[in-house]
């Protein structure tokens, strides 16, 4: 109720990407300052019991995990594991460090409580980002979403070999890597869901040669029959599992004005407006699957309900990050009470 009636009013007066900024400084506190630390578990934590699972043989105390996205640079973690997520996913991080796409690039849709990006892969760089989650001792699982970096001039063979670096330093720190093969917000606008350009990319990283699970996220435009095919050439490839989904470059029914969409311009579309559209690409993977690889469901989730659709829906985890940005760091509490709920009825 805090952040509702207080302190959201006062973000939203700073442009998306400043009030983004400040939030990143404020998980940063948290993480450095046992007494933040304390209180932000005194006031947002909320016990585990009964909805605790094990998966790739990683157990993860919850299901809800905070989406790639929100933390590039991997300075979150610890805040994260204090407000009671149950996993948190870092990323993307490039082989190079990027300061991504010219700014303003990032945009509130408060009619549709959605948001539009096109940050442009910005983060340190691989080397860095892992240097600095080597020196973290969390007790929640760790993700990496992984990209290649922003650079038009880097493509073919090199492509590949730009995301290999990022996928084999993630390995030596990660629970789990996402293979994110479906950013819209890339100089080229290209991306790796060509079923070609996806067999030589798995090709190339060869996800067999280590232990460390690979989850491949595809977009939330992907067609039903294209992403058959490309979920034919993961599993041939022994992918683990799936995240749905990435943002969407479309604009269809939404409340905000076909003016205000025009000035934004292109990015990708996240939050309640991809709701159903994400959600229906988890069934399509579950169905593809036979519901025998995990799925990591998210776009959209902003309440219990909307939790609950995405694990019905085939979701063995979940994800959220633009709900925060209109609920709060409270909706992770709101979230893990209905699902205990639902476990003991």
């Amino acid at each position: 109720m805090l952040y509702r009636s207080l302190i959201k009013p006062l973000l939203f007066q700073k442009d998306a990407e400043s009030a983004h900024e400040w939030g990143i400084e404020m998980s940063e506190w948290v993480s450095t300052s046992s007494l933040a630390r304390f209180m932000t578990e005194a006031i947002y934590n909320s016990p585990n019991s009964g909805l605790e699972q094990k998966l790739w043989d990683i157990q993860f105390p919850n299901p809800i995990g905070l989406a790639a996205g929100f933390d590039k640079n991997g300075v979150s973690p610890v805040a994260m594991q204090s407000l009671g997520f149950g996993f948190v996913e870092i990323g993307s991080i490039t082989a190079k460090p990027s300061k991504g796409n010219p700014k303003p690039r990032a945009f509130r849709l408060p009619e549709d409580d959605s948001l539009i990006n096109r940050m442009g892969l910005n983060n340190e760089g691989a080397e860095a980002v892992v240097k600095r989650l080597k020196k973290y001792n969390l007790s929640i699982p760790l993700g990496i979403n992984i990209a290649k970096t922003n650079d038009a001039n880097i493509h073919g063979d090199a492509a590949i070999e730009d995301y290999k670096f990022s996928y084999d330093l993630a390995c030596e720190v990660a629970d789990y890597i996402t293979v994110n093969i479906s950013c819209p917000n890339t100089g080229e606008g290209k991306t790796f869901e060509d079923p070609a350009a996806l067999d030589a990319l798995l090709k190339g990283l060869d996800p067999d040669r280590n232990s460390v699970p690979t989850l491949v996220k595809f977009s939330v435009d992907t067609s039903k029959n294209n992403l058959e095919v490309l979920v034919e050439l993961c599993e041939k490839f022994g992918i683990d599992g799936y995240v749905a989904t990435n943002t969407s470059s479309g604009r269809a029914n939404l409340s905000t004005s076909k003016e205000i969409l025009e000035s934004i311009g292109n990015g990708g579309l996240s939050g309640k407006a991809i709701r159903d559209q994400s959600t229906r690409v988890i069934s399509w993977l579950s169905e593809f699957t036979n519901g025998n690889k995990p799925i990591i469901g998210v776009g959209g989730i902003d309440d219990y309900l909307s939790a609950k659709e995405k694990l019905g829906a085939g979701a063995s985890l979940i994800q959220i990050y633009s709900g925060m940005v209109y609920k709060g760091p409270g909706l992770v509490k709101e979230i893990k009470e209905g699902l205990r709920r639902d476990s003991v009825n």
